[in-house]
This record gives structure tokens, sequence and C-alpha cells, in this order.
């Protein structure tokens, strides 16, 4: 629905089993639940057909989002470092949470500001980011860190109270709150449709 309404039309949907993706300017890898993640979260998806297509297209530059399950499938991949854990309490949380933006200078984020606090919505139970420290010191001195859990409403335990990350390219983002999910002012709010609108101005930007 966020892509529906940020763009004003459908995306194209693809299948887990596919091996072509369409030629596009994002590709998003939504939240949910995917099959196996009794195993570890996002292991078995990460390891579908179509997502080496992704990796390929990743490789190339599109622009790729996962959010929550698609931020777990996103690291399983090997797309982003790091790996989502089971929330350190070990219950599964659906909460309201604040997010600040730790890094406004990506595709994703040209919307907000550095530092601006903003609330959005979480529903999981393996959001607990974790990484060897030395990984934790890179994507922290590169500004890889994107989102961060603000005023000690962390949910689940991140290191860092790492909320969402980039890659060294630039071009994918991994996030475990769902800003699609905070684009309707009647739904609390409509502060996650400036994440869509940040990609989608910058494709246009490219386009035109």
């Amino acid at each position: 629905m966020a892509l529906t309404k940020i763009n004003g039309e459908a995306p194209d949907l693809v299948w887990h089993t596919d091996t072509e993706i369409p030629d596009t300017d994002l590709i998003v890898v939504p939240g949910g639940f995917s099959y196996g993640d009794y195993l570890r979260s996002g292991a078995i998806a990460a390891r579908s057909p179509v997502m080496r297509e992704i990796a390929k297209k990743a490789e190339q530059g599109v622009r790729v989002l996962g959010v929550c399950n698609g931020f777990q499938i996103l690291t399983e991949a090997g797309l982003l470092p790091g790996a989502l854990m089971r929330n350190a309490g070990l219950r599964f949380v659906c909460t309201t949470v604040k997010l600040s933006i730790e890094n406004a200078d990506t595709a994703f984020t040209s919307q907000y500001q550095k530092g601006q606090i903003m609330p959005c919505p979480v529903a999981h139970h393996d959001g607990n980011y974790f990484a060897d420290g030395d990984t934790i010191k890179q994507i922290e001195e590169n500004g890889q860190v994107v989102f961060r859990y603000a005023e000690g409403t962390n949910p689940n335990g991140s290191l860092n109270d790492i909320a969402g990350i980039i890659n060294q390219q630039g071009n994918v983002l991994g996030m475990m709150p769902h800003p699609e999910n905070l684009i309707e002012a009647d739904h609390g709010g409509d502060a996650g449709l400036a994440l869509f609108a940040s990609a989608l101005e910058v494709v246009s930007g490219e386009a035109a």
C-alpha cells in the first residue's frame, strides 16, 4: 500500500521461486514471516532462487529495501552485515518505538533531518541486531547506521540501539521497524511516507 500510495500504481510482485526480476528502480523485501523461520529467521528465504537475482541487481546498484523479516533475509543473504537474533526478552514485541534518523544522506532518508525523532511501529520476535566488535566499529565509522532506537525505546536489545543499517555502496537498506505502517494520519501518523518519497525522488531525478 505504501508503494502504491507514493507512486500512484501497484508494484510488480515476484514469487520466491522466480528466477527473473523485471527492470526496476527499487526492490522491496517485505516484512512478515517466511517459511523456515523456526530454523533461523530468514535463513531459508535467503536461499530462495529469487534472492540470487536480487543479489545481482544489488551489485548492479539497484536499490533494495528490507523491512523486518526482509531485514533478516538481507543479512542472511550476505547483502548486509550482522545478524538478527531473538529479542533480549525472548518475547514477541508489538509496540511503537521512537527512531532517531542517524544518516539523512541516503537515497532512503533524504527527506528526513539528521537527528530527527519519529515514532514507528514494530512487530517482531527476532529483531535483536548483533555483529562482532570490528563490524560494529566499521558500520558506525562509515555512517552505515541509518536508524537508531531513541529515548530508551529499544524493544529487543539491539547493539548500540541499531534499528536499521545500509551497505557500504549505499543502495541496500535493512530496518526492523515498519515505516509502511505509518503512512496514514488516521493510523497514527504519516512519518513513514518520507522514506518512500525519498527513494522515489532519487530515482525520478536519475530518470530525468
